[in-house]
Order: C-alpha cells, then sequence, then structure tokens
C-alpha cells in the first residue's frame, strides 16, 4: 500500500461501548496505527466516551451512519416482539449506507466488523478492494444453534432474537466475500472450519484491554461473609446465565454473594432471571463495571457461546481468578487450579463444584488473581494492536 493510501473501516457498535464496541476501538486503533494512511471510521456513532485504549482516540475522518430503526418502531409496532428482525433492519440498513459512502470515498483498503460489512464486502469484491473481517464470536450458525436449544429449553418456544435466519445467511455471505477474517480464538477458529470457512481465510488475534485503566486494587478485598462472585455482561441466553444461578442455588444461596453488571435484553431472559435468581443474594450494579471486578474474589463467565469475551480479558486484567467454560476461547486464556477453572458448558453440577473449589480455596484466589494478570500481560497488553495492525497492512494477508 502506498502512504497516501485511504483505508475504511465499517462498524456497527458505538466505540467504546459494550464488548463489541471495544472491539471497534480495537480494530480503529489497529489501522490507524498503521500510520501515513487516510482512515475513514463509518458506524452508527462518533466517539463519546473517553477512547478505552492507551493513546487517545485516533485520527480519522468519522462519519455518521443515520438512524435505521426508530425507537417508536421498536416500542409500537410488531417488531417489538421480534428483536432478530430489528437486528437485521438495522445492520443491513447500516450496511447500505456504508457501501455508498465507500463507493464516494474509494479506499484501497477496508477493515470491517461482521453483520453491517455485507454491502461493502459486495462493493469491494466488485472493485477488488483488499477486505478484513473481523469476526468476534465463533460462526453465526453456531450462535443460532445454541440460542435456538436454550429457547426451546427454558423458554419454551420458538426463538425469535438474534440472529435471525436473514442474519444468518447475510453473514455466511460475508464470510464468502471477505479476503481474510479475524477471529480472538483457537475456539472461534475451529468453529468456523466446523461450518465450511476455509483454513487460510482465517487468522488468530486475541483481544486488547487498557492494562492501566483495568488493574487489581490496590488493597485485598475482605474474605469475611459470603463469597463475592462477579457475572459481566448482557443477561442473555447464549451468556449462559441460568446455569450460574441455579448452580449458586445449589451451593447454598446464604454462601455466595453475586454482583451483576449487565442487563437483560429480550423479555424471556427478563423472566427466566426474575424467576432463577429469586431468593439469592444479589447486587445490581448498572454502569461502570470496573468497581465490581475491583471488589469481587472471583469472575464467572458461563457461555455457552463466545470466541473471547471482553468481560474476561477485564476480569483477569483486574486481578480476578475466574470459572469459564470449555465452549469459548476464555478457556484457552486459564490455567486450571492456578489461574482459575474450565468446565463444560451448560453444566450446573459443574458450576456448582467449581464454585465448591473456589470456597474451599478462598485463601488461594488472590494469588490466583496475580497469576491470571500475570498471564494476561503476555497476550493482551498494547502489543496486540501492533500485531493486528501489521497483519491487517502486510501484502500477504490483506491481498489476495
Amino acid at each position: 500500500m502506498n502512504q497516501t493510501d485511504r483505508v475504511a473501516v465499517v462498524y456497527g457498535s458505538p466505540p467504546g461501548i459494550g464488548g463489541l464496541g471495544h472491539s471497534v476501538s480495537g480494530g480503529i486503533s489497529a489501522v490507524a496505527a498503521g500510520g501515513g494512511h487516510e482512515l475513514f471510521a463509518l458506524g452508527p456513532a462518533r466517539p463519546s466516551v473517553p477512547w478505552p485504549l492507551p493513546g487517545g482516540t485516533p485520527s480519522a475522518a468519522w462519519i455518521e451512519s443515520p438512524t435505521v430503526v426508530q425507537p417508536w418502531m421498536i416500542g409500537y409496532t410488531w417488531l417489538r416482539w421480534r428483536g432478530g428482525q430489528v437486528a437485521s433492519l438495522r445492520d443491513s440498513g447500516i450496511g447500505r449506507w456504508a457501501a455508498g459512502q465507500l463507493e464516494r470515498i474509494r479506499p484501497s483498503a477496508c477493515y470491517l466488523f461482521t453483520q453491517v460489512a455485507l454491502e461493502s464486502l459486495r462493493w469491494c469484491h466488485r472493485e477488488g478492494i483488499p477486505t478484513v473481517l473481523d469476526n468476534p464470536n465463533g460462526h453465526i450458525r453456531n450462535f443460532q444453534q445454541v440460542l435456538e436449544q436454550e429457547s426451546r429449553r427454558w423458554c419454551g418456544r420458538k426463538f425469535h432474537g438474534h440472529p435471525s435466519a436473514a442474519m444468518v445467511d447475510r453473514v455466511e455471505e460475508e464470510y464468502h466475500l471477505a479476503t481474510r477474517i479475524r477471529v480472538y480464538s483457537d475456539w472461534g477458529k475451529v468453529s468456523m472450519l466446523r461450518f465450511g470457512v476455509p483454513e487460510n481465510k482465517i487468522h488468530v488475534l486475541r483481544q486488547t484491554v487498557n492494562l492501566e485503566r483495568f488493574c487489581p486494587p490496590g488493597i485485598r478485598p475482605s474474605t469475611e461473609g459470603p463469597l463475592r462472585v462477579c457475572y459481566v455482561g448482557s443477561l442473555d441466553l447464549r451468556k449462559g446465565f441460568v446455569y450460574l444461578l441455579k448452580a449458586i442455588r445449589a451451593v447454598g444461596a446464604n454462601r455466595i454473594q453475586l454482583s451483576i453488571a449487565g442487563a437483560t435484553g429480550d423479555r424471556d431472559s427478563a423472566r427466566l432471571f426474575a424467576r432463577e435468581s429469586a431468593g439469592l443474594d444479589l447486587r445490581a450494579a448498572p454502569g461502570d463495571s470496573l468497581p465490581v471486578y475491583q471488589n469481587s474474589e472471583l469472575l464467572v463467565v458461563p457461555t455457552l457461546e463466545d470466541g473471547l469475551p471482553f468481560v474476561l480479558v477485564e476480569g483477569l486484567a483486574c486481578g480476578l481468578p475466574v470459572i469459564v467454560t470449555s465452549e469459548a476461547g476464555a478457556s484457552e486464556c486459564v490455567r486450571t487450579g492456578e489461574s482459575g477453572w474450565v468446565i463444560p458448558a451448560g453444566d450446573v453440577e459443574a458450576l456448582a463444584a467449581a464454585l465448591e473449589q473456589a470456597l474451599h480455596r478462598r485463601a488461594d484466589l488472590w494469588q490466583m488473581g496475580k497469576t491470571a494478570r500475570a498471564d494476561l500481560e503476555r497476550y493482551a497488553g498494547p502489543r496486540q494492536l501492533g500485531m493486528l495492525s501489521d497483519w491487517f497492512y502486510s501484502r500477504a494477508s490483506v491481498h489476495s
């Protein structure tokens, strides 16, 4: 690439907000780190919060997409019951808008986030423009199958949320058109391969976290009273929160205090949470998750499907030992018995047993958290952004 080339990043989540927003921030920072290129950032919002990674907000032409799905459409039409169709409408709308912007900008390469990338990938394919597709989770079809199974199991109904059948078709075409695909873990790569994505397209690069902001507390939290456990992230069926609630009940509601930083995003999850959390010692912690990590002794990430949960790297950075499942890249970041525990996904008994071990080894948890932090520093610091930038700009990786 020439030093005067234009590069575009297309994204669908506001930078720095939530796990996907942090992925967006990392992708933009990595592309900006290449230097000497005119960077265009195309997405639903300009940065409105402090940039979550060291170095501050990258220099870019920030072009904000229009609002595709109006709030009244969700609150007062049939769409309120069809979250999957809402997501498809929103993402395809952003995708069409972004492709129109690319026609005007004429970039030399594009870094695109899945679900909003299809129309831009079609344009790039016609123009012979190299692309990288950022895919934080596993294959979209696995994502859908997990949610369909969990909806039948816990709610007794057909799943109507995200991803819809239309979204699965959309994302599978993205996989086909992308020159290269970035995933966040070996688990994510295996998931893609299992559904037929060619191996030579896929490259594994883990998440990056701000190690200065997310750090252990200066003083060890008290070990008196119930074990302080935290769950951070959305309370949806894919995240496996119901298994954690049931495991806590099995261990003994009076032995564990659970702090939750997250919200339910659909009616079924909200009802399930209300039913299964009754009588448990819960602390709701809306807003900034950092105090939740720093006031806890243990993080539980009971996800049923995830490339590499951002809450995991945040928690590890804060010096927390973790309980994670084998159906996520999180399991690659934990040394069983040394920095946490890896259990089968969707297994209440296994999760309860891991909680029992944490209770039994409560005096060791602080040192386990130090081990977790030291391990994380080797793969989730600023060096990761440099690796992603080098891979994106290298001729072998960006060009077919």
